[in-house]
């Protein structure tokens, strides 16, 4: 055999060897590699998580470990580990799949409804990473609540229930300063025009909404119920509201989870400046976040003469209304009756 046949035969083997190792360097890269039947999973990578944590965090969805690690090296990816939330697509080859590991993605937060601000922050940190010990502290440093006028028992008035985008590690800091943001923004020139008209501060607005939050779910009963409780306002009576009597009993026995249906008279003896049976003006803050239909019915109240409001027992969900305490009267013995009849103690 001569030396060009050789050299030939030795060419068609290197091409040959390089063939397969391209193959199964393809096929290493490029065929799917995922595990799971669902059309997308999601991921949660922690701060400060090494590849090792992300190898066991993606382990029960990959296929093939070896292939992966294999692509993740040439990607030169341990070294550069993000942390946040990423979704993983069923049939993503390793390729794929370390490209959708450094691309994290939003996460839609929403809350509403919550009565404390251990609630609330509770409710976020099932959505984020930073825990609800950590938004308690960032939402309660005096620093950030004296710069912003706020303090611990109005803090509540910065959340206005919507639904908000994040990224899924965003620190606690700065979920913070992301709502206390938006808080500005909600509060457009117009709506202060509104608040100032009604002789109200955000806060204040804020305070008694939530009390016509808590007295109505009918949103279209609202601006009607909070015009109720502007012309007591302004008339230097006392709100008398049952949902800031229920609030002063669930926070003196620090129990959220209680149902209370019904307000006996002991119960407006209660001592708290959240009871507004005993106090005048408006209570400290917020007894629970009012969504916006609350807010705007007190900056767009209903004009009238109204004084006294009292569940209705012919109209369920809604309520009568009276301008004299005899209207009223007859309207709540109306009440009373059903409430005995339906067996209602608490």
């Amino acid at each position: 055999m001569n030396f060009k046949k050789i050299i030939a035969i030795t060419s068609v083997v290197v091409v040959i060897i390089g063939s397969v190792y391209a193959y199964i360097m393809y096929k290493d890269i490029f065929s799917p590699n995922t595990t799971f039947n669902e059309n997308q999973v999601a991921v949660f990578i922690p701060t400060g998580a090494d590849f090792n944590q992300v190898k066991a965090l993606v382990k029960p969805y990959i296929e093939n470990m070896e292939r992966f690690e294999m692509v993740a090296e040439k990607k030169e990816y341990p070294q550069y580990v993000k942390a946040g939330k990423f979704v993983l697509k069923n049939g993503m080859n390793s390729n794929e799949l370390i490209n959708a590991l450094r691309q994290p993605l939003t996460v839609n937060l929403s809350f509403n409804n919550q009565e404390t601000l251990h609630r609330v922050v509770g409710r976020i940190s099932q959505q984020i990473e930073p825990d609800s010990l950590q938004l308690l502290k960032a939402f309660t440093d005096k620093t950030f609540l004296d710069e912003n006028g706020f303090n611990e028992d109005n803090v509540l008035s910065i959340f206005i229930p919507n639904t908000y985008e994040f990224y899924w590690n965003t620190t606690a800091t700065k979920v913070r300063d992301k709502f206390i943001k938006e808080y500005r923004k909600f509060w457009t020139a117009e709506r202060l025009a509104k608040a100032e008209a009604q002789g109200l501060t955000p806060l204040q607005v804020s305070a008694l909404a939530a009390i016509v939050h808590k007295e109505t779910v009918k949103n279209d009963e609202r601006p009607r119920v909070a015009g109720v409780y502007l012309n007591r306002f302004h008339k230097g009576m006392k709100l008398e509201a049952d949902p800031t009597v229920i609030y002063a009993i669930k926070k003196q026995s620090g129990d959220f989870d209680q149902v209370i249906k019904r307000v006996f008279f002991k119960d407006l003896l209660t001592d708290s400046p959240y009871n507004m049976y005993k106090y005048a003006g408006l209570p400290p803050g917020p007894i629970a976040m009012p969504d916006v239909t609350a807010i705007d019915a007190v900056l767009n109240p209903e004009k009238h003469n109204y004084i006294y409001f009292c569940a209705s027992v012919t109209n369920f969900g809604y309520h009568e209304f009276a301008v004299t305490a005899a209207q009223h009267e007859v309207n709540r013995q109306k009440y009373v009756a059903w409430v005995e009849k339906m067996g209602i103690r608490r």
